[in-house]
């Protein structure tokens, strides 16, 4: 199914039969991807009597309770919210799901304390002149074991301020990336990255996003895409999420 998208002046082609799916699933699965010393997603059948809601142990509907973490467990979009002292909602901050992208691929550079992070200079480097509504950052190495890997206590690559705050200087309100977090693990709280993306707290930009776990796999090119970015309707700081690209033609 062929759609025509028009934004800001510009008409864009895109191909609805055919989405690009950049989201790591929720799983209860033991290998599946997690962070922030957090274990897999729960599922526990409903009991009430002798029935259960299970059909493989007698119940007539499979009718489970879910535990997780939606920073922990998976690709999850949240807002201003998860740094906030006010009560914000991602359900009530994205109120758009349509967006201009960009996807770039970035090798992090090694600081001298052994840290890799991601820079100014790098976003300045692939995006030229473009000016995104949404970055979509793929690291390098891009293995299969994004998929999978267990990220406590390792010190994954993160983005430095400098380059949040470019990246809000050019107008970017989405950004998403394939760690799970744009901030360095253990940093005494500062989240430097989350509140210079936010402004927060002296003036909380609302309808911004920021989409950690993503991931991008090789195959998918570098480029311009519309984005779709699909939540659960959770009035919560975060939700789990699906973010769909769909490529221009």
């Amino acid at each position: 199914m062929i759609a025509s998208v028009f934004h800001k002046g510009k008409d864009y082609k895109i191909d609805l039969y055919r989405p690009i799916d950049i989201s790591i699933p929720l799983s209860s699965n033991e290998n599946c991807v997690s962070a922030w010393y957090v274990g897999p997603m729960e599922l526990e059948p409903v009991r009430n009597g002798s029935w259960i809601g299970d059909v493989n142990k007698g119940g007539s509907v499979n009718f489970r309770n879910i535990k997780f973490n939606p920073h922990g467990n998976g690709t999850h979009t949240e807002c201003v919210g998860h740094i906030s002292k006010e009560f914000i909602t991602i359900n009530q901050c994205l109120k758009r799901f349509m967006f201009l992208a960009e996807v770039i691929t970035v090798l992090p550079k090694q600081l001298d304390n052994g840290d890799f992070v991601i820079t100014k200079q790098h976003i300045m480097d692939c995006l030229e002149n473009m000016r995104p509504e949404a970055i979509i950052i793929r690291t390098l190495s891009n293995g299969l074991n994004k998929l999978t890997m267990h990220y406590s206590n390792t010190n994954p690559p993160y983005i430095l301020k400098e380059a949040i705050l470019f990246l809000n200087e050019i107008g970017v309100d989405h950004l998403l990336i394939d760690m799970p977090s744009i901030d360095k693990e253990i940093d005494d709280g500062k989240l430097e990255a989350h509140h210079a993306f936010w402004n927060y707290p002296e003036d909380p930009k609302l309808h911004k996003t920021i989409t950690e776990f993503i991931y991008v796999n090789n195959e998918i090119v570098d480029g311009t895409y519309i984005l779709n970015l699909q939540i659960a309707s959770f009035e919560n700081d975060a939700s789990p999420s699906k973010p769909v690209l769909y490529k221009i033609f």
